[in-house]
């Protein structure tokens, strides 16, 4: 066990520290008055980190402005040189692990496990869109007029705004802007505001890695962000946007890009049902479930939001699972033996607070947890991990994501009822079914109105897999040899060859 304070003066590579925004190539202030800033705060300690220049309107046009000349050129270069500089930049990942892990923890809080975690898979992006750069094909039409030949090929679409959330500030940016250079777009990285860092940690990687300036641009802000990203949208020279996030902000984007018609990629609110039936193994279901929930101290977006459990063995999973998380360790994500550390801003502990509350009201029984923690020796935003038998439909849970470490224990009778309450939702991202009968995992995922299905696992991401949801959780795929598509157009081009 590891309980030493660490900061980013433990950073050996103070090159991923750059402090600024990046635009053009050149690492620069915030051009309003005053050279305004903001504080990016340790969510476990509430220590501030570091002061970065908060961006505004005028400072994203000029981003804009040099992805727009910077892709003149860098339309052209090769799908191989574009590869070979992703999986440079995937080496220097790889390389700098360690560093780019406790930026991560001190910034959004997640154990150095998870964190590295991450800059692993973060890094697995690049190396996928790299062997995806050179695999970018065309098609040879057969023509219905004999005096005609008819081919299409694909074009980078131009400059792709990517707008990524704190939950995972190293992995939305390489899923997005992997892809984008992979195509030969260039682009405008507007990451949150609670976790800049990792974000400007990639773009020194990136520019090490040979990509051309102009190619990437960092815009940080936080008080500032509804202006970055109105200016985003409206700007005719931006003709793609990618954005991870709420379903609220991501109907709020859409109608800004309405004006320039701008193609969208939306990865939204998730509310996903985990399924666990009477067959299931007990141990697979309550490693999967504890996966799905706790990771990221409940803080993802296909976290295990509704776990319904079968009648059958629901009393039993209740009891396992309660003991299993009365074993989980709440503190900083820099001790090693964490398991959940803080969430990432106080609005989530209120929000958490206001679910258990709503449970309870609506005849819920905390079993366990239920309070925000502030007797661990750290002035954070802890939660107790918490657990919830007896939920019921009216309850806040079945419409929100809790976005925190609560568990609530949903009981159903059959596979026809329990696909009917899981598709109950305005959202349809993520979801799971815990089975040992093959069949059933079959029509149950066939049936489920979501994206993604995770059969006896508690995770749904991998780079060679498409990533994303339907319904009120958006459209465009990110990851899969679908991720490289939203950032092409296709061409098509007549021959006449008659004599």
């Amino acid at each position: 066990m590891s309980s030493q304070k660490k900061s980013l003066n433990d950073i050996k590579n103070k090159k991923l520290l750059p402090g600024k925004g990046l635009i053009n190539g050149e690492w620069v202030a915030s051009s309003a008055s005053g050279n305004s800033t903001f504080d990016v705060v340790d969510p476990a300690t509430l220590d501030v980190l570091a002061t970065l220049p908060e961006m505004d309107k005028s400072d994203t046009a000029k981003a804009v402005d040099a992805a727009y000349e910077a892709f003149k050129s860098f339309k052209k270069t090769t799908a191989r040189s574009r590869a070979r500089m992703l999986r440079k930049w995937s080496d220097l990942c790889h390389e700098n692990a360690d560093d780019l892990a406790l930026i991560m923890t001190l910034e959004n809080g997640k154990t150095l496990a998870e964190a590295k975690g991450e800059v692993i898979y973060g890094a697995s992006f690049l190396e996928w869109f790299a062997t995806q750069a050179e695999m970018v094909h065309g098609q040879v039409v057969p023509p219905a007029n004999l005096n005609q030949r008819i081919v299409t090929f694909k074009q980078p679409i131009g400059v792709a705004a990517c707008l990524a959330p704190w939950n995972f500030p190293v992995a939305m940016i390489t899923r997005k802007c992997g892809a984008a250079l992979a195509a030969g777009c260039t682009t405008v990285w507007k990451p949150a505001g609670e976790t800049p860092l990792s974000a400007l940690a990639q773009a020194v990687l990136a520019e090490e890695a040979g990509f051309p300036k102009g190619s990437i641009n960092v815009i940080t802000s936080l008080t500032t962000v509804a202006e970055v990203g109105e200016e985003l949208c409206k700007n005719p020279k931006v003709h793609k946007l990618s954005f991870t996030g709420s379903t609220r902000v991501g109907k709020l984007l859409m109608q800004q890009c309405s004006s320039t018609l701008k193609k969208l990629s939306l990865e939204l609110g998730g509310n996903s049902p985990f399924i666990v039936f009477d067959d299931a193994k007990m141990s697979t279901a309550l490693d999967a479930a504890i996966l799905a929930k706790f990771r990221n101290s409940g803080q993802t977006c296909v976290t295990a939001n509704r776990v319904f459990v079968q009648a059958g063995i629901y009393d039993e999973f209740a009891k396992q699972l309660t003991e299993r998380i009365k074993k989980l360790k709440v503190g900083a994500g820099t001790d090693s033996d964490t398991f959940v550390g803080p969430l990432t801003h106080e609005r989530a502990v209120e929000k958490a607070m206001a679910h258990v509350e709503d449970a309870k009201k609506h005849g819920g029984q905390v079993v366990y947890g239920g309070e925000p923690m502030g007797d661990i020796g750290l002035k954070g935003y802890f939660f107790q991990p918490t657990v919830i038998t007896g939920m019921k439909q009216e309850m806040l849970t079945t419409r929100e994501e809790t976005f925190a470490p609560v568990i609530g224990l949903y009981k159903f009778d059959t596979e026809e009822e329990v696909i009917e309450l899981a598709n109950d939702c305005d959202v349809g991202l993520g979801s799971f079914v815990i089975t040992e009968n093959m069949a059933r995992s079959w029509r149950v995922a066939e049936a489920l109105e979501v994206g993604m299905v995770g059969v006896n696992l508690g995770m749904l991401s991998a780079c060679e897999s498409p990533f994303g949801g339907v319904k009120g959780s958006g459209f465009g795929r990110e990851g899969g040899t679908q991720g490289l598509d939203e950032y092409l157009v296709v061409k098509s081009m007549l021959i006449n060859v008659a004599n």
